[in-house]
């Protein structure tokens, strides 16, 4: 017969992402010590994880910082495209006039 699953409570899984995240133990090594699976625990800390950057919308939280890096990437991007196609009519209107 099976063994039975066993059922971690709340503040288990928390305790036990705590001592990989804050205390800076190693996942396996935390897995080992508390007798539980090492997939176990790396799920409940992506979970976590995941969980913390969930906004109350439900939606990903981004910091400002984040948040810029993405606007300046995206204005990057665009300014190199301009910057290609004035190439690209430079080349053109010079090929012209020749």
């Amino acid at each position: 017969m099976p063994d039975k699953r066993r059922n971690y409570g709340d503040e288990f899984k928390r305790e036990a992402i705590r001592l990989v995240t804050v205390q800076g133990y190693g996942v396996s090594e935390t897995a080992r010590n508390l007798g539980i699976n090492i997939n176990m625990l790396s799920r409940w800390k992506r979970e976590a994880e995941a969980q913390a950057n969930l906004g109350s919308n439900g939606r990903v939280q981004v910091s400002p910082e984040q948040d810029e890096l993405r606007r300046l990437r995206e204005e990057n991007k665009r300014l190199r495209m301009e910057r290609d196609i004035l190439k690209k009519t430079v080349g053109f209107f010079a090929s012209e006039s020749s």
